[in-house]
């Protein structure tokens, strides 16, 4: 599975991955996710949202078990944030019947559209979707760095986007979510555990700063008499680490957007996303708000107009402790239980079902890159303990 996967939307030049929503890349990942329910003789779903299921047993039953992950990339991203969980899924199955597991509840594996948000800017929208998080007119006012719109790019994608919206009795279906991850960290490595379970998912945000000021001639404007947006924008982005370090969090201006973006040319917008998260609200309501009342402080000594939007924001999600408890108990005691700072399907799902999660070490703690990296053994190790919970879950 994971040697078939892994040609699909992978940069030649980067080594990285470019698999984002209503692609040929996410078809062709798509395809491969239909491919390998059928081969099972699992029943094949697509729902409303985008979102693909293959479940072994009545789909309309209640309590079901569901696991799974998603299948899209951040740019250049790394092969296992979001596939191993879809690729262990299936293995897990394949390990259950292999054992002569008999199941007493309906099991579905999922892979959740849009995870990531690379291309609309908006992370878990399959998900959101789903769980009424986000409504049908907000996700048809999203659109991609081209202009090309959601709707427009599923209607290309051969997906109704009129259809889309909650899905109350589809969740009302499932019993327990569980999704097994590849950790973003080294906390496993330091410890020396292969497997470990999630306790909660850091409050985390996106803000977007719009600094203006006034496009001129980079050769022939003098220093003083400039308006020039890059520099509050630079000051801003060194405050953003101040502040994090001192607050115990973490924030990062990964991407930016210049205009006119020339070489030789004052900029006359700079905008600047900001993300944020922390182990706590108050620790993350302080970095925020220190580096907005820094940028504006920076962006009035230079004579810049400054806009702050807050994009998308989740609070702390708690996995319910019965749920996390069970796959402990499952597991071992021993099993470590660690949170993590970035943001997954299960999160979102956690309002409505009872979720948890599974990590797979990650030894040099890389995530959203080429170089991220588990190492086989680890991979087979997730497998078992995923096979192990979904026995405890759906064979009882």
């Amino acid at each position: 599975m994971w040697r078939d996967l892994t040609p699909i939307g992978r940069d030649a030049e980067s080594k990285g991955y470019r698999r984002f929503a209503w692609t040929e890349a996410d078809r062709d990942c798509r395809d491969w996710f239909r491919s390998q329910a059928e081969t099972r003789g699992l029943t094949y779903e697509l729902d409303r949202n985008g979102n693909q299921w293959a479940w072994l047993g009545d789909p309309t039953r209640e309590d079901a078990v569901v696991t799974g992950s998603h299948l899209d990339s951040v740019p250049d991203g790394g092969p296992f944030d979001g596939p191993l969980g879809v690729v262990s899924s299936f293995a897990a199955l394949d390990e259950l019947r292999h054992r002569g597991a008999e199941f007493t509840r309906p099991l579905a594996i999922v892979n959740f559209g849009d995870e990531e948000g690379a291309r609309f800017g908006l992370a878990c929208v399959g998900s959101r979707l789903t769980a009424g998080q986000l409504t049908r007119d907000q996700a048809h006012r999203l659109r991609d760095a081209d202009g090309v719109t959601l709707p427009r790019a599923m209607e290309q994608a051969g997906h109704d986007p009129e259809a889309i919206g909650p899905d109350p009795e589809r969740l009302a279906r499932i019993g327990a979510f569980v999704e097994l991850h590849v950790e973003q960290g080294r906390a496993l490595d330091l410890t020396g555990d292969r497997i470990g379970v999630a306790s909660a998912i850091w409050p985390h945000g996106r803000w977007r700063f719009d600094f203006r000021g006034e496009a001129n001639h980079a050769g022939t404007t003098r220093l003083v008499d400039r308006r020039d947006p890059m520099l509050p924008y630079a000051e801003t982005v060194l405050a953003a680490r101040r502040e994090a370090q001192l607050a115990g969090a973490v924030a990062t201006f990964g991407k930016i957007a210049v205009e006119p973006n020339g070489v030789n040319a004052i900029p006359s917008l700079v905008r600047g996303w900001l993300d944020s998260r922390a182990a706590d609200q108050s620790a993350l309501d302080t970095v925020v708000t220190a580096v907005e009342k820094a940028a504006r402080e920076h962006a009035a000594r230079h004579g810049v107009d400054l806009d702050v939007v807050r994009e998308s924001f989740t609070p702390v999600v708690e996995f319910g402790h019965a749920l996390r408890d069970e796959l402990t108990g499952i597991l071992g005691p021993d099993t470590p239980v660690l949170g993590t700072g970035a943001g997954h399907d299960a999160g979102i799902l956690s309002a409505s079902i009872p979720t948890a999660m599974l990590f797979v070490r990650n030894p040099t703690g890389v995530s959203h890159s080429p170089a991220e990296f588990a190492a086989e053994d680890d991979c087979l190790a997730g497998v078992t303990a995923l096979a192990d919970v979904l026995e405890g879950l759906a064979c009882r």
